[in-house]
């Protein structure tokens, strides 16, 4: 099993930046590729990035491209996505996850349990 705490979210401005981490513990993070992902109201939970377990190969979501970076410290059992040029949409609640591998920015069957999230608040 794999448990995570995300943390780093925000209200920030459109064209601002912010940082999100996840911990994780339970089990070898090294073993797993990890994923972000995202849900705002109404809409289903989606994939933002995904890494895969070295870190030499990331995914994104098309809208993304350009703007975000998903990284990842095994030894520190860590992930990050930094996010600049926010825009509005990017709104939600962030997650990460923990899975087999990465099917585009996403993953098809995570493992262990969902954590709370972390709220992105952009403003126009």
């Amino acid at each position: 099993q794999v448990q995570v705490v995300e943390s780093g979210g925000g209200l920030v401005q459109a064209g601002g930046s912010l940082r999100l981490s996840c911990t994780a513990s339970g089990s070898t993070f090294g073993a797993y590729a990890m994923a972000w992902f995202r849900q705002a109201p109404g809409n289903k939970r989606e994939g933002v990035s995904c890494i895969t377990r070295s870190g030499d190969i990331t995914y994104y979501k098309d809208s993304v491209k350009g703007r975000f970076t998903i990284s990842r410290d095994n030894a520190k059992n860590a992930l990050y996505l930094q996010m600049n040029s926010l825009k509005p949409e990017d709104t939600a609640m962030y997650y990460c996850a923990a899975g087999l591998y990465c099917s585009g920015p996403g993953i098809p069957y995570t493992v262990g349990t969902w954590g709370q999230g972390t709220q992105v608040t952009v403003s126009s």
